[in-house]
């Protein structure tokens, strides 16, 4: 954790904090990014429409093992759902940087709203089949592609730079706070009226957020579209991440954990069923269990107020996101597996925050949209491919041995990031410092 007291300097003035500022509240300081009105609106409507996309990821896994109790079609819904993101990402990127952004998010939003009520409409009539699940997820999957860059990159347009590191940490407790309502709502709602209503829900739930969007008053578009060619503008977020130390290193371990590590919850249903024997309320429970765990750490790293010891956090964050993987693939125990998975949600959501906002606090504003888009390749891009692996592997050697050599390649990711990451601290340190993030005077033990 960041050291709060007086002589810490603090990254965004370069100052150092008065003595009675220290205990002023550290939940203010926490939510400080909820001081501004247009990021109150994002907040809000944000939380009821997580829910409900909670809700649907839950109940859409759960309806195709219902169907076909296969675990390879649970790594193909992984699979479909996702892949868009790896592909489409770098154009999603460059529309980010080169249209308003609150315009792109009201579109994506709207857009998802609508295959949700699609979604409901098939399956509330029993007319729903497996290749409409598959490919309302793959459409899915094409609108997240677009909405996830302008979400990240829309940050900054609401709360400004000196809140920026705040948002990003609360927009992810707000993701994980729905993490843990919506899985346990959906497994309810399953076990008692049916698959359908909780699509039906989710639908309804995207009003909130496109409400607030449209209520919002953005004095300042951030739009750096300067004429130049779509393609070359492309090779320019690539080269600025490929050439960029700090910025690789952490897109790569986001890649290698986001392949080997998260596929683990498209095999959820199967450890519900088979290794604990329990049914829907009992996926329910476990998905939330690792929403919990991410809400925490979300919310861990929204009460620093600084950027020192990042880096540190996404080597040891990876490291006990493998450890606790392959304790839970050894686990026969529901409630020892629930705490395991908290412990998993907690070090994921950790390190995949701590990345974003070092990244965020690196890059250009120019190259916000792209870079971001890239660390969504990252980050959502290469699960599908890793779910796809995933679900063929758990057919042939079973769910705990796949989700165990997850954790390990996890752990191994973790150790050696930590062994690279002290010499790409001065260039770190350098980036940051010029995007205004913090002091340009050099920091011990910085990032």
């Amino acid at each position: 954790m960041a050291d709060s007291s007086p002589s810490t300097v603090d990254l965004q003035s370069g100052t150092a904090p008065a003595p009675g500022d220290a205990g002023q509240g550290r939940a203010a300081a926490t939510f400080r990014a909820l001081r501004h009105r247009n990021f109150q609106l994002f907040f809000g409507g944000q939380i009821i429409s997580l829910i409900g996309t909670w809700m649907q990821t839950v109940a859409q896994a759960w309806l195709i093992y219902r169907l076909t109790g296969s675990a390879a079609l649970l790594g193909v819904l992984g699979f479909v759902g996702q892949i868009p993101i790896l592909l489409l990402s770098p154009l999603a990127g460059l529309v980010a940087d080169r249209w308003p952004r609150r315009r792109v998010v009201i579109s994506t939003q709207t857009s998802s709203m609508v295959l949700a009520f699609i979604l409901a409409a098939l399956t509330m009539t029993g007319h729903i089949r497996v290749w409409e699940i598959i490919v309302l997820a793959t459409l899915l999957g094409i609108v997240n592609a677009f909405d996830v860059p302008a979400r990240q990159s829309f940050l900054i347009e609401m709360v400004g730079r000196e809140d920026l590191l705040n948002a990003i940490a609360l927009n992810s407790s707000m993701f994980n706070g729905a993490r843990i309502a919506g899985p346990a709502i959906a497994g309810i709602l399953v076990a008692v009226v049916g698959e359908g209503w909780c699509f039906l829900l989710n639908g309804i739930s995207y009003l909130a957020v496109i409400a607030g969007l449209f209520m919002m008053r953005i004095e300042k578009m951030t739009l750096v579209h300067d004429g130049g060619a779509p393609l070359e503008k492309l090779r320019e977020g690539f080269r600025f991440a490929r050439h960029t130390k700090p910025i690789r290193a952490l897109l790569l371990l986001v890649a290698i954990v986001s392949f080997m590590a998260l596929p683990y919850t498209v095999l959820m249903p199967i450890f519900a069923v088979q290794i604990l024997h329990g049914g829907a309320s009992a996926y329910g429970w476990l998905m939330g269990a690792v929403g919990a765990g991410a809400m925490f750490g979300a919310l861990a790293l929204a009460m620093r107020a600084q950027l020192r010891g990042l880096g540190k956090v996404v080597a040891y964050a990876a490291t006990g996101l493998g450890a606790s993987l392959v304790l839970f693939s050894a686990s026969h125990w529901y409630w020892v597996s629930c705490a395991i998975l908290a412990v998993s949600g907690f070090t994921m959501m950790m390190q995949f925050t701590a990345t974003n906002t070092l990244i965020q606090a690196m890059v250009p504003d120019q190259l916000r949209g792209r870079v971001m888009s890239l660390y969504s390749m990252m980050f959502l891009g290469m699960s599908p491919i890793g779910s796809l692996l995933a679900g063929a592997l758990a057919d042939r050697i079973g769910a705990p041995v796949t989700v165990a050599i997850g954790g390990l390649v996890s752990c191994l990711g973790g150790i050696a990031f930590a062994r690279k990451w002290p010499a790409m601290r001065g260039p770190a340190r350098d980036l940051v410092a010029a995007q205004g993030m913090m002091s340009p005077a050099p920091q011990p033990d910085d990032s």
